[in-house]
């Protein structure tokens, strides 16, 4: 008969396989409990908290179409052609997605552009910032807001990873 050998070290493998299964927690707590390792910057581009009404009750000449998409809305004061461009360069670039996004464009002289809705201000509200793109949800309520420094590359960043995370 064979005789069979004992196991060598049994101890140090159960502490070794407790260690791989309590690794993880022990990282996390210390990342939470210390804060490192945690980005401490948001990743949107533009500003989250937009304390502007909802798009149905903004003073323009014609209340907007409801429909189950996003709406980018923008404030076409000075470069307008230029801004015009780029957003609906951003339009495009979104390619299937582009169904689920409208452009308003608020102002402006030039002729619109596929895609886009023109509008006009009755009143210029208070809260309006020259040149501005505001992200509507679709519901009209305001979800974000670029201000005119803001590159449209970086806007198709946001509402890209808004429509990630709200694929309806």
């Amino acid at each position: 008969m064979e005789q069979r050998q004992p196991v060598r070290y049994p101890r140090i493998k159960l502490l070794l396989i407790f260690a791989a299964f309590a690794a993880p927690i022990v990282t996390a707590w210390t990342m939470l409990t210390w804060e490192i390792g945690i980005p401490s910057d948001d990743t949107a581009h533009g500003q989250v908290h937009v304390n502007i009404p909802s798009l149905n009750d903004w003073p323009l000449s014609a209340k907007p179409a409801k429909n189950d998409a996003w709406t980018l809305a923008f404030d076409c004061t000075y470069l307008c052609d230029e801004r015009m461009d780029e957003l609906w360069r951003l339009h495009r670039a979104l390619g299937r997605e582009a169904t689920r996004l409208k452009r308003l464009r608020i102002g402006g002289s030039a002729q619109a552009l596929p895609g886009e809705t023109v509008n006009r201000w009755l009143v210029e509200p208070e809260w309006r910032e020259e040149n501005s793109v505001w992200l509507m949800d679709p519901f009209g309520r305001p979800a974000m807001s670029f201000n005119n420094s803001v590159p449209a590359a970086d806007i198709l960043d946001d509402i890209r990873h808004l429509f990630k995370v709200n694929p309806l």
